[in-house]
Formats: structure tokens, C-alpha cells, sequence
């Protein structure tokens, strides 16, 4: 697979480091516009480098955070295109409670139910229990 050049991997991490510092301060919608202004400068096809994997990832995460859940979905559903997406347990966890927040249980169960398979109990620990309580609900987990 090909690399980014040096300066557009360096102006891509500044913008990510920049969102990522917003989101832990609670900036979730600044967050995200420092996210998707790294995402424009990632080359098409975009869904072929390993940067946008982790942007979506971010773009997701800021979003569901910030109660955006459609635009959560949209970009945790384009990260599973992209390098290592698909099985990405955060990833899988994440698009899992975006689903069940919205209603949609049956995509939410299969999400999370990766998520659990790929990473364990540990990755619902710093997450509202209600997921993991579903999750045991659906899967027959103890």
C-alpha cells in the first residue's frame, strides 16, 4: 500500500492531534471540524489509507460523544472500508451503541457482540453499562 507523503502525514497528524485534544475537553462539534479538515487533504480513494481508518474512527467517536448519531454511524460505517476497519473492535463497539441509541437492536447486537469477541469485557469498562447490559441481555453472556 502506498504512504502519504511526509508533509501531508505531518499536517494530518497536527489535525488530529488538534481534535483530539478538543474532543477531551468536551469540543466535540470543533473536534470534529479538525477532523474533517484532515480528511480532506487524505488523497482518493480515500478508503485505501490507513489515516482514514483512524480518521473515521475519530470522526465517529466525537460524534457519538457529541450526540450526533447519524453522522456517528456514517462515519463509523465508512471506517469499516477502510485498512484493519472491519474487526477494529472500538470501531465495532462504537457503531454498536450508535445503533442501539438509535433503536436499530438487531445491527446493535451484532456490532457489539464484536466488539466483545474482539477485545472482551474490558472494552465496555469505561463505557455506560446499559451496552454492556444489553449485550448480556442479547448474547446470554454472564
Amino acid at each position: 500500500m502506498a504512504e502519504l507523503s511526509s508533509e501531508i502525514h505531518e499536517t494530518i497528524s497536527q489535525l488530529s492531534a488538534e481534535g483530539d485534544a478538543l474532543a477531551e475537553r468536551g469540543g466535540y462539534e470543533a473536534a470534529i471540524e479538525k477532523y474533517n479538515a484532515a480528511w480532506a487533504l487524505v488523497p482518493e480513494p480515500k478508503s485505501n489509507w490507513n489515516a482514514s481508518t483512524w480518521l473515521m474512527e475519530a470522526i465517529g467517536d466525537a460524534a457519538f460523544l457529541g450526540g450526533y448519531l447519524t453522522s456517528a454511524q456514517e462515519a463509523l460505517e465508512y471506517a469499516m472500508h477502510c485498512p484493519d476497519g472491519f474487526g477494529n473492535p472500538f470501531i465495532h463497539l462504537r457503531l454498536g451503541q450508535v445503533l442501539y441509541d438509535k433503536g436499530e437492536l438487531d445491527r446493535a447486537g451484532d456490532e457489539l457482540t464484536r466488539a466483545y469477541m474482539a477485545a472482551g469485557d474490558e472494552i465496555f469498562a469505561a463505557e455506560e453499562p446499559k451496552y454492556r447490559t444489553f449485550l448480556a441481555m442479547r448474547a446470554k453472556l454472564k
